[in-house]
Formats: structure tokens, C-alpha cells, sequence
């Protein structure tokens, strides 16, 4: 059997794979390490994440979806 793929699900942006507000902290990781050193990469792939969950979660204060998709990333190269 797989484990369950952590994946977004809109409009209300839990994890397929536990329920989660997404990115969880497995797809954190999972995150991470697919995008390896790109960290600009990664911030605009979430940024795109971001933009999207904001139109569909409009009663969401938006200093809590930016830290939600955001404020989680390494500022500085490991």
C-alpha cells in the first residue's frame, strides 16, 4: 500500500493525505526536498499556492494565509 499523497485540496486547502491545513508539515518537507536548493522556486510555486487559496478562502486574514503558505521557507540557503 502507498502512503497518501499530500496534496491540496481547494477550495478549502486541507492535505489529501491527513486532513490538514495545506502544505502540512510532511508536504513542508516534502517541499523542500523536491525543490532541493531552489529556493526562489519554491517561493513562487507557493506564491501561485497562495494567491490561489486567498480568492478562495476571502474570509481568511491575509497575514495568516501568507504565513500559512510563506512563512514556513528557510530564509537563509542550509
Amino acid at each position: 500500500m502507498r502512503p497518501p499523497e499530500h496534496l491540496p485540496s481547494p477550495p478549502d486547502w486541507t492535505c489529501t493525505g491527513c486532513g490538514r491545513e495545506w502544505p502540512c508539515a510532511v508536504k513542508q518537507s516534502q517541499l523542500l526536498a523536491e525543490f532541493g536548493g531552489a529556493r526562489a522556486a519554491l517561493a513562487v510555486y507557493l506564491g501561485s499556492c497562495l494567491l490561489a487559496a486567498a480568492r478562495d478562502l476571502p474570509g481568511l486574514p491575509l497575514a495568516r494565509v501568507r504565513n500559512r503558505f510563506l512563512g514556513w521557507l528557510p530564509r537563509r540557503p542550509n
